[in-house]
């Protein structure tokens, strides 16, 4: 059996979530990561924002990477951060980038319009 204020706490924390007013902060924290997220972009978009830009090395057209998947665009900034997929500037930004740095940056990639 519980003790009165046990199930006082109980019932108020259920209560909480219906409250009149009350918000879920997820939509909130999604928005502010979105954000965060472009504001690092910013300095991708000097080569991926560019139509048809070619990098001078390795010599290869820039991939744009706007509306790409977020799984993807996690995955080649992990690989990137270990070394295990190279180009030296993509190698450098991306250890450069905290695990919430490159989910912000993904969320925000993702997001944008091919």
């Amino acid at each position: 059996m519980m003790r009165p204020l046990q199930l006082a706490a109980c019932l108020a924390f259920a209560v909480v979530p219906f409250a009149a007013g009350a918000q879920d902060p997820a939509p909130a924290a999604q928005q502010a990561a979105l954000e965060e997220g472009r504001s690092l972009a910013y300095t991708c978009m000097g080569c991926h924002g560019i139509p048809e830009y070619r990098n001078a090395y390795p010599a290869y057209r820039v991939p744009k990477i706007g509306g790409q998947s977020e799984e993807y665009l996690t995955n080649a900034l992990n690989e990137y951060k270990r070394g295990t997929r190279r180009h030296p500037t993509m190698e450098a930004q991306a250890k450069s980038f905290s695990d919430e740095d490159i989910a912000n940056l993904a969320a925000f990639l993702s997001s944008v319009n091919k």
